[in-house]
């Protein structure tokens, strides 16, 4: 199974993000307002890197409130590591694992189309178990 198959049927319009000037506490209010816990960040309509709240945090601890008054892409991961809808889930899964990611921007032909979380791969992946099981158990009985 690939990213494709997660991000089928979703629409890059609906992908939510900022602008890489957009301040630290607009992020911030973003992030609380939309219940999310980290977005892509764009400059020029392109993926310049990524947001979440681990970054406002750290950056907090470090110079204080005078963070919230920065451009995000002070504090944003870049470049981001993104991932393309070819992607195997299974591949996407062990790079977060490796590098601690819990969220990838989807890019295809350099245009983000998704932005995907490590729930959704792990709801895949369980679905993708389930029905495993439930033809094995389907098997069994008919054997």
């Amino acid at each position: 199974m690939t990213i494709a198959n997660i991000i089928a049927g979703r629409s890059a319009d609906s992908i939510i993000s900022c602008d890489a000037a957009t301040s630290v506490a607009e992020v911030v209010e973003l992030l609380a307002g939309k219940r999310i816990g980290a977005l892509p960040v764009l400059r020029d309509g392109k993926i310049a890197g990524i947001v979440s709240e681990r970054d406002v945090i750290y950056k907090l601890a470090e110079i204080g409130r005078s963070a919230l008054d920065q451009p995000v892409e002070t504090i944003m991961t870049s470049p981001p590591v993104t991932v393309e809808p070819s992607t195997k889930v299974n591949d996407a899964l062990a790079l977060m694992t490796r590098r601690r990611f819990r969220h990838f921007p989807v890019v295809e032909n350099g245009e983000l189309v998704a932005f995907i979380s490590i729930g959704d791969l792990v709801k895949t992946k369980i679905d993708e178990i389930e029905h495993e099981a439930e033809a094995l158990r389907s098997y069994i009985q008919t054997a």
